[in-house]
């Protein structure tokens, strides 16, 4: 019976191999891809680079809600399961990237790329090649900002079962050779993505010139600030602290990427003559020109619910509004007045008298028009509606003011007017602003885009013009070229300043423009960092206005009879949500080293402090 049934077998295979037009033993599988089908299709090629695209690392960026409030420009005032938010001081974990994960997949896709694409042609082979390097470089970037130098592989390292894991141990490359290995890796790809010149999305000449742009920026800022601090945080061989000589080159180097893509195919958004709306159209709207690359969605296959957990809270579209981000007071303070003055809102006189205003916005008039693109704040309109910010009412008193505030959103006084707005702010409140603003910037005004099954589909921007221009001054600056201030002034100009309004630059004026016009887009931790002065902003002390955040509650008046009667008046607080300033110390600036990759490479050298 074996012997039958062996010889049935050799018949239906002998069979089927002399079939002509079917071989079955040399099918493809059809629950699999193989590496050739793989490495020879552009539209497969294609589909993995978004997955890698996709894995793009951020800390406070990709609509990260609760990580935006975890720096001085917000606090969190969403759910009390997260209030660590406001008790947060940075650990020496924070911040710590070590992706080698991501690293081996782009390697081995260089690596296949490279021996099984045979049917691909050189154009097509030299774009995917140059695409991956470009992942990987922007994944170096986000490693050696957070961690200093870091080992440097470009090959796939596997075990030979040998018993020796030593050639497996590579050790953490200097910083500066760091930052030399993502500058060559971007010069050798820029003249080869040709095929994506329009894409916003997938990586070309320009995207490259922009991380160059950043990555350089950052490389000699540390140069030559960590050099001037009273005690330099660095390691004997140099996997932290770049040597201070090496500054000029890499100014250098920014300043020449972010000139070619000032003079390239990009635009400041200027679309609409509302100088806020404008700002806030820039990066909401999916039009324009100044946006270089971004991470897009798209309603129905690819979205996200920043929208849903920080609208207006009397404006959401869903059952419940998170209104997570309450934007601070010292953050709104930072947008100057248009006639230059510096933008602490005026609401005591000198002698320490409120100052009453006929409309509620009145204290906001003149201010820098990115003001209104970023924050809601008392008196204006999200998606055409009015909101309705106001904390209670002060009623005139025996020679005082008492300020009250009603137990209900959008209740009435006495009066018949409103008491407390629908939209707060609420002190001790969950899921409505303890600080009287909200968060504009990046919160979709589509509709349904604050509902759970439609949110928004707006684009997270990873470069854009914007912050080149401001690349471009400081570079131009720390090279004392003249010509920095005029970057800085075109940007004032877009926000409603007039023409030339900044003409002596300082390194305060530079570090400001960066974090009105940057603001919630993953720059100001990272740039507080390389000026070494996040020890200083951030210190712990609970006297600080950076260090601790604060709000400001708008009161109505209640004074029959006198010319205030009906005016608003403004009292700043401290949100008793927030209770510990933010304390940032010396070892935060590198973060430390997991210990099980300690274990596993004992050739890598600890972090300072670690």
């Amino acid at each position: 019976m074996k012997r039958l049934y062996i010889s049935i077998v050799l018949l239906i295979c002998f069979c089927m191999s002399s079939c002509n037009h079917d071989d079955w033993f040399d099918r493809d599988p059809k629950q699999m891809i193989t590496d050739d089908q793989l490495w020879n299709n552009p539209k497969l090629i294609t589909s993995l680079l978004a997955n890698y695209y996709n894995r793009l690392p951020t800390l406070h960026g990709v609509f990260n809600t609760g990580g935006m409030t975890e720096i001085d420009d917000a606090m969190w005032s969403g759910h009390r399961d997260q209030n660590w938010r406001n008790d947060f001081q940075f650990g020496d974990d924070y911040g710590r990237y070590w992706d080698y994960g991501l690293i081996r997949d782009l390697n081995l896709s260089l690596e296949n790329i490279g021996k099984l694409s045979t049917q691909l042609s050189d154009e097509q082979k030299r774009q995917f090649i140059a695409e991956l390097r470009f992942i990987r470089a922007f994944v170096y970037f986000e490693m050696v900002k957070r961690m200093g130098g870091v080992p440097i592989v470009t090959t796939q390292l596997i075990y030979d079962f040998s018993g020796d894991p030593t050639p497996l141990q590579v050790p953490r490359a200097k910083e500066y050779e760091v930052y030399d290995f993502i500058f060559t890796e971007l010069e050798a790809i820029k003249e080869d993505l040709a095929g994506n010149i329009k894409s916003k999305t997938r990586a070309n000449r320009y995207a490259v010139l922009a991380l160059e742009s950043r990555a350089m920026l950052y490389a000699a800022s540390i140069a030559k600030y960590n050099s001037l601090m009273g005690s330099p945080v660095t390691t004997p061989g140099g996997e932290v602290g770049i040597p201070a000589s090496m500054a000029n080159d890499y100014y250098t180097k920014s300043l020449t990427a972010s000139k070619e893509i000032i003079s390239g195919p990009y635009k400041l958004f200027n679309e609409n003559p509302d100088k806020g709306a404008n700002f806030y159209d820039m990066l909401n709207k999916k039009t324009g020109s100044e946006v270089i690359f971004a991470k897009d969605y798209v309603t129905g296959l690819k979205v996200h619910r920043f929208a849903y957990d920080n609208i207006v809270k009397s404006l959401t579209e869903d059952n419940e509004s998170s209104s997570t981000i309450s934007p601070s007071l010292s953050f709104v303070e930072s947008f100057d007045y248009l006639d230059g003055s510096k933008g602490v809102l005026h609401d005591r006189d000198a002698a320490g008298n409120y100052i009453a205003y006929s409309r509620i916005s009145d204290i906001f008039a003149n201010k820098d028009a990115r003001l209104y693109g970023t924050v809601v704040y008392p008196g204006t309109t999200f998606k055409n509606l009015p909101v309705s910010i106001q904390a209670g009412v002060a009623v005139w008193n025996d020679g005082t003011y008492q300020l009250t505030t009603a137990a209900e959103l959008g209740k009435n006084y006495t009066d018949g007017q409103l008491w407390t707005g629908f939209d707060g702010p609420k002190d001790d409140a969950m899921d409505v602003s303890n600080t009287g603003f909200y968060i504009r910037k990046f919160v979709s005004d589509a509709p349904a885009a604050s509902t759970r099954g439609t949110s928004a589909a707006n684009w997270w921007p990873w470069f854009r013009l914007g912050e080149i221009y401001l690349n471009a001054a400081e570079a131009a600056f720390e090279l004392g070229q003249a010509d920095a201030r005029d970057y800085i002034n075109t940007l004032r100009e877009r926000a409603g300043f007039p023409a030339n309004s900044i003409q002596t630059l300082t390194t305060d004026i530079i570090r400001n423009e960066r974090r009105v016009e940057l603001a919630f887009e993953d720059h100001r931790y990272f740039d507080l960092k390389r000026w070494r002065i996040a020890h200083l902003v951030w210190d712990g002390s609970e006297n600080d206005p950076n260090a601790v955040v604060h709000g400001l509650f708008a009161y109505r008046v209640i004074r029959p009879g006198h010319p205030d009667n009906g005016k608003f008046i403004f009292e700043r607080v401290r949100p008793s949500r927030f209770r510990r300033a933010r304390f940032f110390r010396l070892a935060n600036y590198y973060s430390s080293i997991a210990q099980d990759v300690l274990n596993k490479n004992p050739k890598l050298v600890r972090n300072p402090f670690q």
